[in-house]
């Protein structure tokens, strides 16, 4: 008997935040390949299940990439005459149905894991977001992370930068100053965030770009550097209200159709939460 294996596959898509779309044969009448009920996973590269194979298998291939490739969240609906016009002699009637199951999650890069790190994680891990918590110490961590986080202890945080993803978030906010300024050095060499964040006050804005420049960053360099972090309507000190002003500055910098230059630029002019540490 065929062993269909989509639900397996799809935990583990739902795991890693790969997108995918669920195909399923909502309808048959007459010789088909495959009855309803039948399904299948697609992703950008890979397929998990079968409806059938065929040219309505590579019909739904098609269409279901597209989906992907356009980043589509509704469902789509498709009838089929599976004759000479589709290239298959069944002669039969199929409906399928395109569910975008799993949407695509931005690569966020948080290191530190003090008190407004895990107060922001709690929010993150509710957004379309994938996590590489990475911190020093072991023991700051929370015992359970939810799903979609990657905790990494690392003694040199700095070199865990090159690892990461183009296009990546990144959120800075360690308990060392100097620290800081070396994550902050590493990831504005690689020129590629899609966000970067330094939490702290003003003052120490102006400390670490006086220091960024003498290693050779000019001004365009620094204003992709968002420091202060979070919304100014957003003024409080507390933990959660800082996790929950970045948040909201995580999301204007995902849903904005700009550049990951021109994002930094205007994200950073209107970050002006003083977080004193």
């Amino acid at each position: 008997m065929f062993k269909d294996n989509w639900i397996q596959a799809l935990a583990e898509l739902e795991q890693k935040g790969e997108p995918c779309v669920l195909v399923t044969v909502v309808e048959h009448k007459g010789s088909t390949p495959r009855d309803s009920g039948t399904k299948m996973l697609v992703t950008e590269q890979g397929c998990y299940a079968t409806i059938g194979g065929g040219h309505l298998e590579y019909k739904a291939l098609e269409l279901a990439r597209d989906m992907l490739a356009r980043g589509e969240r509704q469902m789509k609906v498709e009838r089929f005459n599976l004759g000479a016009s589709l290239g298959q002699c069944c002669g039969g009637m199929a409906t399928i149905m395109l569910e975008p199951v799993v949407q695509a999650r931005h690569h966020l890069v948080l290191f530190g894991a003090g008190h407004v790190a895990k107060a922001l994680v709690s929010i993150l891990a509710t957004l379309p977001f994938c996590i590489t918590w990475i911190d020093e110490r072991e023991s700051e961590f929370p015992a359970e992370l939810p799903a979609g986080v990657t905790r990494v202890v690392s003694e040199h945080p700095v070199d865990e930068v090159d690892d990461q993803p183009a296009g990546s978030f990144y959120l800075v906010m360690t308990h060392n100053h100097q620290l800081d300024l070396e994550l902050c050095a590493r990831i504005l060499k690689r020129n590629d965030a899609r966000y970067f964040g330094v939490i702290g006050s003003r003052t120490k804005r102006k400390r670490f770009d006086y220091r960024l420049r003498e290693r050779g960053f000019d001004d365009g360099a620094l204003a992709r550097m968002i420091c202060p972090i979070g919304l100014a309507e957003v003024a409080g000190k507390h933990p959660a209200e800082i996790a929950v002003s970045v948040a909201g500055q995580l999301i204007a910098a995902y849903q904005a159709p700009v550049t990951t230059a021109e994002a930094g630029s205007e994200l950073s002019a209107d970050a002006v939460v003083d977080q004193r540490i």
